[in-house]
């Protein structure tokens, strides 16, 4: 099992910027990829971001590349997502998830373990 827990949500204003931790324990050697995805009020969860453990090759959803930066640390198994340029159609809670395997990053049904999430509100 792998346990995920996000921090570093927040309410911040319009341009304004935020980082999200997701903090991994457990069988983390398990895991290939991390996943970043958001959920809106009344909206499907979408992917946002993804990162490879081994080589750091990342993938972004095209309504936040420029803006959006994730990363890893292998050493505290820790992944992050830096935000910038913050809009008001970023305000969702965000979840980190995590897949043992190789997959399609943007499919959420492929991800096995799921954070509970942190909510980012952005004021206009």
């Amino acid at each position: 099992q792998v346990q995920l827990v996000e921090s570093g949500g927040g309410l911040v204003q319009t341009g304004g910027s935020l980082r999200l931790s997701c903090a991994a324990s457990g069988r983390t050697s398990s895991t290939r990829v991390m996943g970043w995805f958001r959920q809106a009020p009344g909206k499907e969860r979408e992917f946002v971001a993804a990162v490879w453990w081994s080589i750091g090759t990342t993938s972004y959803a095209d309504s936040v590349k420029g803006r959006f930066t994730v990363s890893r640390d292998n050493a505290k198994n820790t992944v992050y997502l830096q935000m910038i340029s913050l809009k008001p159609e970023d305000t969702a809670v965000y979840y980190c998830a995590a897949a043992r395997n190789r997959i399609p990053v943007g499919v959420k049904s492929e991800y096995d373990y799921w954070g509970q999430g942190t909510q980012v509100t952005v004021s206009s």
